[in-house]
């Protein structure tokens, strides 16, 4: 790696991914994926009515957790991910249906594929810390 590659690295998956504008981006493909995709019923099944809510927090969250403002501690505090979770019955499937979505929402978003892969990873390792059965 040379001196000119490493003042070109992002210096955060946030600023890799390209802010504010992608992470919304990217949940609201998320989201819309969710919605409309047979093999995400059981995933859409653990959400309500709407996912208008979801849509923010999640949001919110990813920007603080891809190292961007910290948008969902600043209104809720910490964000206790698993506790938060406990009234959701989430499995295998629904991690499995998560962690797909979410793929597929950056694939179509065309992030940048060593970010992909790397994200990938770490929503896999969230995702399967928030099972509960």
């Amino acid at each position: 790696m040379t001196a000119t590659d490493l003042d070109q690295t992002p210096a955060s998956a946030y600023d890799w991914l390209g802010g504010e504008p992608a992470v919304r981006a990217l949940v609201d493909r998320f989201y819309d994926l969710m919605d409309l995709e047979p093999a995400y019923a059981e995933l859409r099944a653990t959400h309500g009515s709407t996912l208008d809510n979801a849509r923010d927090k999640l949001f919110w969250f990813l920007c603080g957790w891809l190292g961007g403002p910290d948008h969902y501690q600043s209104r809720f505090g910490h964000p206790r991910l698993r506790a938060r979770h406990l009234p959701f019955s989430i499995g295998i499937l629904e991690r499995d249906q998560w962690v797909a979505c979410m793929d597929q929402a950056m694939g179509e978003l065309a992030v940048p594929e060593a970010l992909r892969e790397r994200l990938t990873e770490s929503f896999m390792g969230t995702a399967d810390w928030m099972r509960n059965r």
